[in-house]
């Protein structure tokens, strides 16, 4: 192995977006390190770098501790529960990979004088009062609900992040991701792109929460992908936006799975999950200023492309 290669270190590189990123940074000629304790990422996602050797996996909760031996040149700070079911079964271990976790992968930066990037989320926004969100809204969040947990540690993580670069001179990044879909997603993870692509594969009908008017942005990963990247060697602080801003309500969402499946489902309605964003849009002024970013996936495309990856996935259990 050349020892001309920069080192990158993934926290929760086995997860959906980590495991992509390990593929992107391998592609380009890095070493990667991928941490992940596989909570809720699986070996499956990175099995086809396993034997690479410029690739490394070290199962260890970064919660607890984050040993790296050698030099380090960039850490990405993914390891976190990401989706409501997610989090809401393991609300201690949210807080922890939020909080405990940021705090270990930043101190690691300070020791290996790495790079340090966080994946925070639009969740920081809460419900928003405004609309789109722009990096300046300070969010709009209920610290006690059920969704606090990911919220808030998304929240502490944000600022300890910052805390560091102040005090420590450390260079670090903020990227906040908008809803994101892709290959690799956990079919159950209880997020609306798996959860209406299962529901039509086996012909179960659509769940909307509430009427269904509330709005999301979805994001193609390679997009999101190239985003990271680019925040990564930008020279800012963020935080930055890192979404696509075309709006869709979840009733055409639904709509859109069943026309891109062919299924027969129909839709049914349940009451809003408590905290549910009424409406979720990035503004990405900041993205394509600085990064000279913007998705070129549409949602359609990307769509189609996740659907006949979870059937063949399905199909091959």
């Amino acid at each position: 192995m050349s020892q001309r290669k920069k080192i990158v270190a993934i926290t929760g590189g086995a997860g959906f977006l980590g495991s992509h990123l390990c593929d992107r940074f391998i592609k380009d000629g890095y070493r990667v390190v991928c941490l992940d304790n596989l909570i809720t990422g699986s070996l499956k996602n990175i099995e086809h770098l396993l034997k690479d050797k410029n690739f490394e996996f070290i199962k260890q909760d970064v919660s607890k501790e984050i040993r790296i031996k050698g030099p380090v040149n960039y850490i990405l700070h993914f390891a976190s529960p990401a989706s409501p079911i997610d989090y809401l079964e393991l609300p201690i271990q949210t807080l922890k990979v939020g909080a405990l976790g940021t705090h270990n992968a930043l101190g690691l930066a300070k020791l290996k004088k790495a790079t340090f990037l966080l994946a925070s989320t639009s969740e920081v926004y809460g419900d928003p009062e405004e609309h789109p969100q722009k990096e300046t809204y300070w969010g709009h969040v209920n610290p006690i609900g059920p969704r606090g947990v990911y919220d808030e540690a998304k929240r502490f993580a944000e600022a300890i992040t910052l805390a560091y670069h102040r005090t420590h001179k450390i260079d670090t990044k903020i990227l906040r991701i908008f809803n994101t879909y892709g290959p690799r997603m956990r079919i159950r993870d209880g997020r609306v792109v798996p959860n209406f692509i299962y529901q039509a594969l086996h012909n179960q009908p659509l769940t909307v929460y509430g009427d269904g008017k509330q709005t999301r942005s979805f994001c193609y990963y390679s997009d999101l992908i190239e985003g990271i990247v680019r925040l990564l060697f930008a020279k800012t602080t963020g935080p930055v936006n890192v979404g696509n801003p075309d709006e869709f309500t979840i009733l055409e969402f639904a709509q859109m799975v069943i026309k891109i499946s062919g299924t027969k489902s129909r839709i049914v309605y349940k009451p809003l999950p408590t905290d549910d964003p009424k409406q979720r849009r990035p503004d990405i002024t900041l993205a394509k200023k600085i990064l000279k970013w913007e998705p070129k996936v549409k949602l359609q495309d990307g769509l189609q492309e996740t659907f006949e990856w979870f059937k063949r996935s399905m199909n091959g259990k």
